[in-house]
């Protein structure tokens, strides 16, 4: 792994799982099983064998139950960002997580995807070789449009050569998406507003002067957003 991998994450598992339902009528999206392991479970093992030591995890809808079935993981360590009063988005939830997760870049995974790597691969490997904070502040796990399941059909981004990304604009049709894996310093929240906010104005602040990078490593991703989406990717597992 890259000298330059963070080794500390955020795991961003607060959200209600609304589309899921009936699958998260009784627990949080992020215990919803695909493969016969639970979401998160898949996610924290990805951020294990990328080097990470400790894992800031996020809870608001069945908080208890989730906390319950992380004290028996043992690697990497978990820490518990409460937000049960209030679920705060992304950024928000990255906001109120900076005195956990320390100074210094982190990554910063959703929960909802679940990914093939193609023999010897490692799609955290090369983020984590793409990372460099002199040229970017946020660097993006991407993927293609095209073969990409469960995201959306028209993309998010394009990639010039350097790396650079430019959001799409309405109407535009972008060949790479957003798989729900970045690096990113937490800097970049700390001038949020209070309460929820999303990272995307955020990202697309900063796209504007070049600092979001992205790489589309080789693999095959699936984004488990309801349980249409979960079945097709318990197929494609098998």
């Amino acid at each position: 792994m890259s000298p330059t991998a963070p080794k500390t994450a955020m795991v961003l598992a607060a959200g209600l799982g609304t589309r899921m339902r009936p699958l998260t009528d009784d627990r949080p999206k992020a215990l919803v099983e695909v493969g016969g392991r639970p979401l998160i479970d898949h996610m924290l093992d990805r951020l294990g064998h990328a080097g990470v030591q400790t894992c800031v995890v996020n809870v608001h809808a069945f908080a208890d139950r989730l906390e319950q079935h992380l004290k028996a993981r043992r690697w990497p360590r978990i820490v518990i960002s409460d937000e049960r009063p209030q679920a705060l988005e992304t950024g928000g939830g990255l906001k109120h997580a900076m005195p956990l997760l320390g100074a210094g870049p982190v990554w910063v995974c959703n929960i909802d995807s679940v990914w093939i790597e193609p023999g010897g691969a490692s799609a955290m490997e090369a983020v984590a070789a793409a990372w460099n904070p002199d040229v970017m502040d946020v660097c993006l796990m991407l993927a293609p449009t095209d073969t990409s399941l469960g995201f959306h059909d028209t993309g998010d981004v394009f990639l010039a050569e350097n790396g650079a990304v430019r959001f799409k604009n309405p109407g535009e049709t972008a060949p790479f998406v957003y798989v729900g894996v970045h690096i990113c310093d937490p800097a970049i929240v700390a001038g949020g507003p209070e309460g929820p906010f999303g990272l995307l104005p955020t990202w697309k602040a900063l796209a504007k002067t070049g600092r979001v990078h992205g790489i589309s490593p080789p693999g095959q991703w699936m984004h488990v957003g309801d349980p249409a989406a979960r079945d097709a990717a318990e197929a494609k597992l098998r």
